[in-house]
């Protein structure tokens, strides 16, 4: 799985004027709470490295808003390995109302100008406003299409977090009275149909936090007396200082408005709807310390151990009491799953890959770059593989870029005698519309191999393993993921191992995937298509 990507992480802070002061303040008091958030993006790097940024409110300040987004990392954007330098940043951004964006793109380019927030500058208050969120817009070349057809509008950049703004723009200067948020919020997004968490904030110092109604991305948040905080997860709350029980997630279809005036409050800006959660969160994406929805991540991975270790016993294959028969998980995520499978069969579970964490993203060319890849990501131990039977415990498999390298290199460089994959997901037979950087089918290794109902045959897995290099090669069947995560198979998205989309525009941008397999039309020519697909013109 470090062949993929998640797409961005958001998280807000906010510390309300006249209501006390909250223990979470650092000795800098409530009006530089905004310090706290560079170290909320710090606890969701996970979610993209690529960009970062952020934007604070200050009402005794002559800018109202201030924003710094940049590309790099969030110790890169903000200077944090520099103490004099991380302290003047951090001085110019000072306010008691803060957001802020860890980014991986999934459209757009990787140059500073795509980083967010995106702030939106304007002469009234109310229309002043900095935003940023975490998703993707199934409909985004509609709503584009949409937006330019009278020749009065342009966009700049293409992005879908630019259709956001301006359709939240749009809908402040089309309104000759005082439009509340909650009601743009409500009207901007009627016509959206895609995922997205989002956060913004006003210069008259009002922020609103939002989740789409299918709940598909992730949004905690803690409420405390004065203080108010959210990120994309909950690992991001918890190292602020809070106790897990205080941490919630937002119901889907539902915003939290902090005014300064007002206070606190939720509201409900969008139809009730069953959610569908991404099961990915749990599987991958989300760091292992947090919970989503009241689901722990962790717990999550070791159930996934168990159904491997089942599905192991039922298989039979593998002479699981022989002292060379060890585990090993492919690092990071993988660990909490081998782990548990370990446990349950009673095997040793050996760290026979090293990770190196400080390789960052790569870029080796030459005849031997497949193999100089993944050497510079993972490092066998021949001490621990030499000789053994090794069952390889991986999140999944999407794009096998990485994958016959590691094995090959288990083999040269670690010794191991036998090599068995089993991935702790199903196959990933179909592309994500909603945010994860995997959109074409012919990107994907899995439906090559499986039909595109996912179904599992003993003779399809073989031949992908022969083809990786392993010796064998197991998946768990869709059924196990609700099972793992303990909630009911119709509140997950599984739009990606069963090709069945939560949304109308997703399942229409999957017929156009399916015709265009093979044709190699990128994933920019796929959203094109869709105007034709769905009768606009």
């Amino acid at each position: 799985m470090a062949e993929l990507n998640h797409e961005c992480g958001v998280a807000a802070i906010y510390h309300l004027s006249g209501r006390g002061r909250s223990p979470i303040c650092t000795d800098d008091g409530p009006r530089r709470i905004s310090r706290l958030l560079p170290r909320m993006l710090l606890d969701i790097q996970n979610r993209g490295q690529l960009a970062a940024g952020m934007s604070t409110f200050d009402p005794d300040r002559p800018g109202l808003l201030k924003t710094r987004r940049d590309v790099g990392t969030v110790t890169e954007v903000f200077r944090l390995n520099h103490r004099a330098k991380a302290e003047n940043l951090m001085k110019s951004l000072a306010g008691r109302a803060a957001i802020g964006h860890v980014r991986y793109a999934t459209c757009g380019k990787d140059d500073r100008n795509y980083a967010q927030p995106f702030e939106r500058k304007h002469i009234h208050k109310r229309k002043w406003f900095s935003f940023c969120f975490n998703g993707q817009l199934a409909n985004y070349s509609l709503l584009k299409q949409k937006l330019l057809a009278d020749g009065d509008h342009h966009l700049t950049l293409d992005t879908d977090t630019e259709i956001f703004l301006h359709e939240f723009a749009r809908l402040l200067s089309a309104n000759h009275g005082r439009l509340e948020w909650i009601d743009v919020l409500r009207q901007a997004t009627a016509g959206f149909d895609g995922a997205y968490s989002l956060a913004l904030l006003t210069a008259e110092g009002e922020m609103i936090v939002a989740r789409d109604p299918m709940g598909n991305k992730p949004m905690c948040y803690i409420h405390e007396g004065p203080l108010f905080a959210a990120a994309s997860e909950s690992v991001a709350l918890l190292n602020l200082g809070f106790e897990a029980d205080q941490i919630k997630s937002l119901p889907p279809g539902h915003a939290i408005i902090v005014d300064p005036e007002t206070g606190f409050r939720m509201e409900q800006f969008a139809p009730p709807q069953e959610p569908k959660h991404c099961f990915f969160e749990w599987v991958y994406f989300a760091n292992v310390a947090s919970t989503l929805d009241d689901r722990s991540v962790y717990l999550t991975r070791t159930n996934l151990g168990r159904e491997l270790a089942t599905a192991e016993r039922a298989l039979g294959r593998i002479p699981l009491d022989d002292p060379d028969t060890i585990i090993v998980p492919v690092p990071d995520t993988s660990k909490a799953a081998a782990d548990s499978m370990a446990y349950e069969l009673s095997i040793p579970c050996r760290e026979g890959l090293i990770r190196n964490r400080y390789a960052g993203r790569t870029f080796i060319e030459g005849g031997r770059a497949r193999k100089a890849k993944a050497a510079a990501k993972y490092t066998p131990l021949r001490e621990v593989l030499k000789g053994k039977r090794v069952i390889l415990v991986e999140d999944s498999i999407v794009r096998s870029t990485t994958m016959n390298a590691l094995l090959d290199r288990i083999r040269d460089v670690g010794g191991a005698k036998e090599i068995h994959v089993r991935v702790a997901c199903p196959p990933i037979v179909a592309p994500c519309f909603y945010g994860i950087d995997m959109s074409t089918i012919d990107q994907l290794i899995a439906p090559k191999y499986f039909s595109l109902d996912g179904e599992l045959t003993e003779e399809s897995q073989q031949r992908l393993a022969d083809d990786l290099g392993a010796d064998s090669l197991q998946y768990l069947p869709v059924e196990a993921l609700a099972r793992a995560i303990d909630l009911p198979q119709s509140q997950l998205c599984q739009a990606c191992v069963t090709g069945k989309y939560p949304t109308p525009i997703g399942q229409h941008l999957y017929q156009i995937a399916c015709d265009n397999r093979g044709s190699r039309i990128d994933n920019q020519r796929t959203y094109e298509q869709l105007a034709h697909a769905v009768g606009v013109t």
